[in-house]
């Protein structure tokens, strides 16, 4: 778990594992794929390994906690491996 606070713009690219958000401060909108919506504190935005994502016009306190975890590929590579 880390913290993450992109300042201007969010230049991340998919990761390897799935990853879920905790929103401390800022709004904004967070794209997932083809999804768009709108964050504020507290959410809790989710990102699946080897999906595109990304927060955009967000305002500049924006902080959150973001949690790797996980089997490399995702939850659904767990699955696939059983």
């Amino acid at each position: 778990m880390e913290i993450y606070a992109p300042r201007g713009s969010d230049p991340q690219k998919p990761h390897t594992g799935d990853e879920i958000y905790f929103v401390a401060t800022g709004s904004g909108e967070y794209v997932c794929g083809q999804t768009r919506t709108r964050f504020n504190p507290t959410d809790v935005p989710f990102a699946a390994a080897g999906v595109a994502h990304r927060f955009e016009n967000f305002n500049d306190d924006l902080i959150v906690w973001v949690l790797f975890y996980g089997p490399e590929g995702g939850e659904t590579a767990g699955d696939q491996q059983k």
